[in-house]
């Protein structure tokens, strides 16, 4: 898992695609690691969308807007990382 840490440091604010131990793969853009986490913010080709309510900033969902998406992948989970 340490190894999955530095890599995906070394991707910090570049798109990725990521593969996962399950088969998932996520494109999008790492915006922040932690000891347990990587943060992808997915880019808004291929989303579906939603009729969810998104609050605007301030409400405590962070500084991205209602367009960006953050997904929270675990370290443990991730196969592979790849700069694209």
């Amino acid at each position: 898992m340490v190894e999955a840490y530095y890599n995906c440091l070394h991707c910090m604010n570049k798109k990725v695609r990521i593969l996962t131990r399950d088969g998932g793969v996520y494109e999008g853009t790492v915006v922040k690691v932690d000891r347990d986490n990587v943060y992808l913010k997915r880019s808004a080709k291929g989303r579906a969308q939603t009729s969810a309510f998104i609050p605007p900033y301030g409400y405590g969902y962070g500084p991205y807007g209602a367009n960006e998406e953050i997904l929270t992948l675990s370290l443990f989970t991730l196969l592979a990382i790849a700069l694209i």
